[in-house]
């Protein structure tokens, strides 16, 4: 399967099949984040295909060029979970593990926490669980850490501001942050194109919409792994997650590893996975 639909829109998977034992893991999910694509998991993925998953990994809304749509509202939690669905149901799979990073981590605690007979079990990269951060954000370092979720609810300016200097400032500011200079040159790429930025930055600018679709606590087995020099989560916001988790958990924290743990430790991550769902057939 390279692409798959839901109501208008059509997106870009990579759908890796299980090496040697036909699938019979399971299906895994990978979702990325801002200003990811699905190939930052591209080095996980292949692992977790030679333990013997079907690992699929979309580009999400706003990323794939045939689900673009305009209206921030069109980013809320619940559609952007429905497309989530309509890829599994594509594969066959009823059930399937579900792992993201950043903005596909806090659209996985919503999946876990409102189709838990769908979601066998979820690993949250980076962002905790969204009352976790709630939480964090009144005490310590974590609003300051978060100013530019509030700027990027702005219209047209983030846009302009990610294109600066053909995206220059923004490659810097990701290579500054941890991630690898190749990587940071092909994500920043796309900041030259304001038409092409505006879906990544509409699931900012959705926030408003999705406050009423909150997510509840987390049933299934769950695992969050967050690096110790990640400069957009606080300690305090990692520390909360498990507050808001009534199924097994596991925090594990990756000690020198950024914010950009699908692309800077993929073997720590494709580890960590493996053992995870192995754990929940």
């Amino acid at each position: 399967m390279e692409r798959f639909t839901n109501a208008a829109f059509s997106f870009e998977v990579t759908d890796t099949p299980a090496a040697g034992r036909d699938g019979a893991a399971g299906v895994a999910i990978l979702l990325h984040g801002f200003p990811q694509d699905r190939h930052c998991w591209d080095r996980v993925t292949s692992a977790l295909a030679g333990d013997g998953y079907r690992v699929l990994a979309p580009d999400l809304r706003g990323y794939s060029p045939g689900a673009r749509p305009a209206a921030r509202s069109a980013y809320r939690n619940s559609q952007l979970a429905a497309d989530v669905l309509a890829l599994a149901d594509a594969a066959g799979a009823e059930r399937f593990h579900l792992a993201g990073h950043d903005w596909g981590a806090a659209l996985g605690w919503y999946l876990a926490g409102r189709y838990p007979g769908r979601v066998a079990s979820l690993a949250a990269l980076s962002v905790p669980h969204p009352q976790a951060f709630a939480r964090a954000l009144i005490s310590g370092s974590q609003a300051a850490r978060s100013w530019y979720m509030a700027a990027c609810q702005l219209p047209w300016l983030p846009e302009l501001a990610l294109g600066r200097r053909g995206g220059q400032v923004f490659r810097d500011t990701l290579v500054r942050t941890g991630l690898d200079p190749a990587t940071a040159d092909r994500y920043a790429a796309r900041a030259q194109d304001p038409a092409v930025m505006r879906g990544p930055l509409n699931w900012y600018r959705a926030m408003p919409f999705s406050l009423r679709e909150p997510t509840g606590p987390i049933r299934v087995p769950t695992t969050f792994a967050w690096g110790n020099r990640d400069q957009f989560v606080s300690r305090a916001a990692a520390e909360l997650c498990g507050r808001y988790v009534t199924g097994p958990y596991r925090f594990t924290e990756l000690d020198g590893a950024s914010h950009w743990l699908p692309e800077q430790a993929a073997g720590q991550v494709a580890a960590l996975l493996a053992e995870h769902f192995a754990a929940t057939p």
